[in-house]
């Protein structure tokens, strides 16, 4: 709608929208959810005879003895689930850019590998994946289950990821490509000065979610046992039968992880936003 200056003026949203998006509703409804898991679990408790132990969940963080301080189970496996990610993430990103790189090409041989991997992994389920790296690549090359599972979450992730470089690619206008053409450029100093800096703004909150996403995908390494996060709490749980507890204090752990994550990447998102 513009008004009598000409100006545009934004028309206000419905009534009942402007209310359940209003602070203190959304702040209400957040409660009232949280409430009514808490109190389910509570029950639900309750009526099959649970006996909750939260005061023995703390040791499983940090402990005192007479050696001084100690880090807990969960703790050495959340960084073992850091380290898992990291690694695994890096190799995503190189596997991610070395496919979308091949597909953008302009040899036939290059493509028809690119997609060829892509719908392979694409429509793999992670946890076949994760079985042929492990039981099927892993005797013939001898890899060890952390290695494979480095390797299977790298290439799976590697190809959600070249798609979302190759997206990210292709959003730099073709103008920038021709300008970079017309001084002498060649392909590999086009990619280096010219389109990477400028499609990185465009690739990095898919890569965020990606980078989430993994933290979470690496909980499924614990069916072959590799001692990590979920792993180590089906141990706890094991031997000292405190399901509830240790699932959800595991929970809670990935949650602050990932919101970490998302808080910290999305200062770099606003660093690199695009501007009209």
């Amino acid at each position: 709608m513009a008004s009598l200056s000409g100006s545009y003026v934004k028309p206000k949203a419905p009534a009942l929208t402007r209310f359940f998006a209003s602070t203190p509703v959304c702040i209400v409804i957040y409660v009232v959810v949280v409430g009514f898991i808490i109190s389910s679990a509570h029950n639900g408790s309750k009526a099959m005879g649970y006996n909750w132990q939260w005061y023995r969940v703390p040791k499983y963080f940090y402990t005192f003895t007479d050696d001084g301080f100690q880090w807990g189970e969960i703790a050495i496996g959340l960084v073992k689930t850091a380290e898992l990610s990291l690694l695994a993430f890096l190799l995503a990103l190189i596997l991610g850019l070395v496919i979308a790189l091949l597909r953008l090409s302009d040899l036939i041989v290059g493509r028809a590998i690119s997609v060829v991997f892509l719908e392979i992994v694409r429509n793999t389920p992670l946890l076949v994946l994760l079985y042929l790296f492990y039981y099927v690549l892993g005797p013939i090359f001898d890899l060890d289950r952390y290695v494979a599972s480095i390797l299977c979450l790298g290439v799976y992730h590697g190809a959600m990821i070249s798609e979302i470089l190759r997206a990210g690619i292709n959003a730099v206008p073709t103008g920038q490509w021709d300008g970079a053409k017309s001084i002498g450029m060649s392909t590999a100093q086009m990619y280096r000065y010219i389109v990477l800096p400028q499609s990185i703004r465009f690739m990095l909150p898919p890569l965020t979610g990606e980078a989430v996403n993994m933290i979470k995908s690496s909980a499924i390494v614990s069916v072959i046992a590799v001692a990590e996060l979920t792993t180590i709490g089906r141990n706890i749980i094991s031997d000292t039968y405190m399901s509830f507890e240790i699932w959800f204090t595991i929970a809670v752990v990935y949650l602050i992880v990932t919101l970490i994550l998302s808080i910290g990447i999305s200062y770099v998102e606003r660093h690199f936003a695009v501007t009209e």
